[in-house]
């Protein structure tokens, strides 16, 4: 997220678009999700959200303090669920990323 935020580029992070509708039971946002009028809401609103959506840990702020300078201005999760991502400098890169992971939720019957 910093090559975005550094790049005035929208965060468009998932989980704060969960955090905006109050909903943590959401697998897949998608379509009306998106659209909440929410400062939260990193697909409408530029920059870092209000205030936290949650407390990082120890392991993800030392990341941040210690992190590998890239050029990475788009992740998506790894079509395994394993928690981890992939990373893409390109969108054309990304898009074959994203379709990986739409096709395993599907795979999965996760639509919501």
């Amino acid at each position: 997220y910093l090559n975005r935020l550094n790049k005035g580029i929208l965060l468009q992070a998932d989980p704060t678009v969960i955090f905006a509708n109050d909903d943590f039971t959401v697998k897949r946002v998608t379509g009306k999700l998106l659209q909440v009028q929410s400062l939260y809401n990193t697909y409408k609103y530029a920059g870092l959200p209000p205030g936290p959506i949650m407390m990082p840990s120890i392991n993800a702020i030392d990341a941040v303090l210690n992190r590998n300078e890239n050029k990475y201005i788009y992740m998506c999760a790894k079509e395994d669920f394993s928690g981890y991502h992939n990373f893409a400098e390109t969108k054309a890169e990304h898009e074959i990323n994203a379709k990986k992971y739409r096709d395993a939720l599907n795979k999965r019957n996760i639509f919501r």
